[in-house]
């Protein structure tokens, strides 16, 4: 993010909203391994031939405790065969039974999360090895009940309900992780307060690439009761929910001290001490641009703190950016930093572009040249010569951004326009 010198930015984090590793378990494609965790020092509990769906030799791997299934414990073991009458913690060398069985069961079930488990005991015990089921087994075998053809069927069984299952995790996270984001995207890309003004008001955000969700990007408009429209845009350092959250929070603060009456350089030195409270790490902080557009919509003060400067358009004139030489560090940067207030002559009509860095930041073509300010300046004064405005010309604008990237932008945009007249 542009900040101005001599103020040192410091390094952004990485992102926080990569995609988390999949939970430990085996691989779809791999052949069916089984692991079995018996006591059994005669070799009694002898297991039939097994074959896969497909006919292939089901491998498989004795534990004698714990301790040893913990070592042969691989992601190719498939499902584990648990022999309830293994000693329990409290058993001793003693035969296995009662609760210390099912707390057996579940030390495999958290050592094991990934892998399907079948629950072995005898006939007797049928209601322990409901129980077992209760617990976290995906089904239960009784020993007179071990010939190939029975076991051969409960352990595909067992690993194919352990898939839904886990599918079925997955989708419930994803769906709730959508509906966090809805609210996110709710509390970063408000509806704007612009009852009484004759301003016209558009937005747009994409989120970067490597990310479904938002990123800390934010933006608000609010006409205060004095008739002064004002306009923000601002962007946290990094990537994920952490940042989002954050976003929001600042959002938020800057929408309430607006319409409390609060303003320029006041707001921004209050909206640091949220940063500074709300962050969880010094390194973090927001870059902010705000204008304050009077009643008559024929002037502005302009607020940098570390942030690009907007970009302004009269009717029937080349699009230029203001000046953003007298701007302030970024929020969260420096104790006790002020922002001075420059004061713009916006005229009759006019368009005024305000966007995050992510808008500029994006390759043109295959080297590593960037589009920058000049390019940007460029690009939306075609598309504005070529009749275009308001939502149209933004969506336009990103989307011919993100061809010149050649792809998706790694980081995400926010564009906020607001137009006055024929402009």
């Amino acid at each position: 993010m542009p900040v101005p010198a001599p103020v040192p930015v410091p390094r952004q984090r990485e992102a926080s909203a990569a995609a988390l590793p999949a939970p430990p378990g085996p691989r779809p494609d791999a052949g069916i391994s089984l692991l079995v965790i018996e006591d059994d020092p005669s070799g009694a509990l002898a297991m039939p031939e097994l074959t896969d769906s497909e006919g292939k030799p089901v491998r498989v791997r004795t534990a004698r405790n714990l301790t040893e299934a913990e070592r042969l414990l691989t992601d190719e073991a498939q499902c584990i065969v648990l022999d309830l009458a293994l000693p329990g913690p409290d058993d001793g060398e003693a035969g296995g039974g009662g609760a210390d069985a099912l707390e057996t069961l579940r030390q495999v079930l958290r050592i094991a999360p990934g892998h399907a488990v079948l629950a072995l005991t005898a006939e007797e015990d049928a209601e322990r090895a409901a129980e077992a089921v209760r617990v976290g087994a995906q089904d239960y075998l009784f020993r007179g009940e071990l010939d190939d053809r029975v076991l051969s069927r409960a352990v595909r069984y067992a690993v194919e309900r352990k898939r839904a299952d886990r599918a079925r995790r997955q989708l419930s996270e994803s769906r709730l992780r959508a509906r966090e984001n809805a609210r996110l995207e709710r509390g970063l890309l408000p509806t704007p307060l612009l009852d009484g003004s004759d301003l016209r008001f558009a937005a747009r955000y994409r989120p970067g690439r490597s990310r479904a969700l938002l990123g800390g990007d934010f933006y608000d408009t609010v006409r205060t009761p004095d008739g002064v429209v004002h306009a923000m845009i601002g962007d946290v350092c990094g990537h994920g929910p952490d940042e989002a959250a954050l976003g929001v929070e600042l959002r938020i603060a800057w929408r309430a001290l607006t319409l409390a009456g609060l303003s320029g350089d006041a707001l921004l030195c209050t909206l640091q001490e949220v940063l500074e409270h709300e962050r969880d790490d010094e390194e973090i902080f927001a870059t902010l641009c705000t204008v304050d557009i009077d009643p008559e919509g024929r002037s502005a003060g302009l607020y940098l703190a570390g942030h690009p400067a907007p970009l302004l358009t009269h009717h029937g004139q080349a699009p230029d950016l203001l000046p953003y030489e007298d701007g302030g560090p970024a929020l969260g940067l420096l104790a006790g930093a002020r922002w001075p207030c420059r004061e713009v002559e916006l005229g009759a009509e006019w368009s005024l572009m305000m966007y995050t860095d992510g808008l500029i930041e994006g390759r043109v073509g295959a080297g590593s040249d960037r589009l920058g300010e000049e390019g940007m300046v460029e690009l939306v004064g075609a598309l504005q010569a070529a009749g275009l405005s308001g939502e149209t010309l933004l969506d336009a604008a990103v989307t011919q951004v993100r061809e010149l990237n050649g792809g998706e932008l790694t980081d995400d945009v926010a564009v906020l326009l607001l137009d006055r007249g024929g402009a």
